[in-house]
């Protein structure tokens, strides 16, 4: 059985140790984020793709939907394949002011067979407060379909049943957040590091003076200097630049063999690595067993077995490089396949000679 494996190296090696960094790309400021919104609502103009009767609620949401337009109608006459429910989300951005703009995306929770060419009803967007911040409405664009094949067959293109409403959503509420109301700037780390934190706290005390102070790995806290413009301030705290040294990271994804290796990452060396293969075959043949003539037997099929075990040579090799890339480098060219790969590097890290966080997925 051939086996596929797919492998990835990416070393990323500064010729520095360290590489400046601006403070915005490495933080995030608290209160300052997207905020998500859900609505329920119905998807209209369909070519015959919709909801069929099976869908309850579609039903008895188009039977309210006319309701509320003054045509009363019982849920149970309504058929119609033309209308589809739908979830609607959206990510509502920060500072979100009154009639802006955003788009929504809508995805079918019935049996619809495609929502290409509908047109979704306005449609309240909820906050998780239960609060009607926006409203979505507007043609859907799914980027996908159906096309006819040479043979009189269909082929399906993409998801039809989930699209987009480009700028089909309007906000109608200002997000409970005021900038000017804020103490003082609260910076969370992307990837929380006592020396990070350390380091940023650093640089903005040597800009504006003691204002900055490092609460834990993961959170700088800046006071806001008195009769300071607070945009102005925070956009050029955001500018300043850290220096940065990533800890060396190996990540393993080992459904697919890729192997993502970044930082600088060291050995001590020598490093010994023996590697050789095994390949078991089974093979089973029928035979077929016939009795003596007129010895009131009969013919009894039975099956072979021959089993057999190959071992290829193992190759013993060193490395005195300190880099993992000569390591890398060498394992290359013995033809190392990925899953092989990640068995060594997990070895030599478990001998305690790679120093590198290894993260398995």
């Amino acid at each position: 059985m051939l086996r596929l494996f797919v492998a990835l190296f990416l070393l990323f090696t500064s010729l520095s140790f360290g590489a400046e960094v601006k403070i915005g790309t490495l933080v995030n400021v608290e209160g300052v984020r997207p905020n998500y919104l859900t609505g329920y609502g119905i998807v209209v103009g369909l070519n015959g793709t919709g909801d069929g009767t099976t869908s309850v609620f579609t039903l008895q949401s188009v039977a309210n939907m006319l309701r509320k337009m003054g045509v009363y109608v019982d849920p149970k006459a309504v058929k119609t394949k033309n209308a589809a429910a739908v979830m609607v989300t959206a990510k509502l951005p920060p500072f979100a002011k009154p009639g802006m703009s955003f788009d929504v995306e809508v995805a079918s929770i019935g049996d619809a067979k495609s929502l290409a060419n509908g047109v979704l009803i306005r449609t309240p967007l909820l906050g998780p407060d239960g609060k009607i911040y926006a409203f979505a409405q507007g043609p859907v664009s799914t980027g996908g379909g159906y096309s006819e094949s040479n043979k009189g067959g269909k082929v399906q293109k993409n998801f039809p049943t989930a699209g987009i409403v480009p700028n089909g959503g309007i906000v109608e509420r200002a997000l409970p957040f005021e900038l000017s109301q804020v103490r003082e700037l609260t910076l969370t780390l992307n990837n929380p590091d006592f020396a990070l934190a350390s380091e940023i706290a650093d640089v903005i005390n040597s800009k504006f003076g003691r204002i900055a102070k490092a609460v834990d790995s993961a959170t700088v806290k800046v006071q806001f200097p008195p009769g300071v413009n607070r945009v102005d301030f925070i956009s050029e705290v955001l500018s300043l630049k850290v220096k940065t040294s990533p800890e060396p990271t190996i990540v393993i994804y080992e459904k697919t063999g890729t192997v993502i290796m970044s930082g600088d990452i060291k050995m001590d060396p020598p490093v010994y690595v023996s590697h050789g293969n095994i390949y078991v075959s089974v093979v089973k043949k029928p035979v077929i067993s016939q009795p003596p003539p007129l010895s009131g037997g009969r013919t009894v099929e039975t099956q072979e077995v021959k089993t057999t075990v190959v071992e290829e040579n193992g190759r013993i090799f060193a490395i005195d490089s300190p880099s993992l890339r000569d390591l890398v480098k060498a394992l290359n060219e013995l033809g190392v396949s990925p899953g092989d790969l990640i068995a060594i590097l997990q070895a030599i890290k478990a001998a305690g000679k790679l120093h590198a966080k290894i993260i398995v997925m």
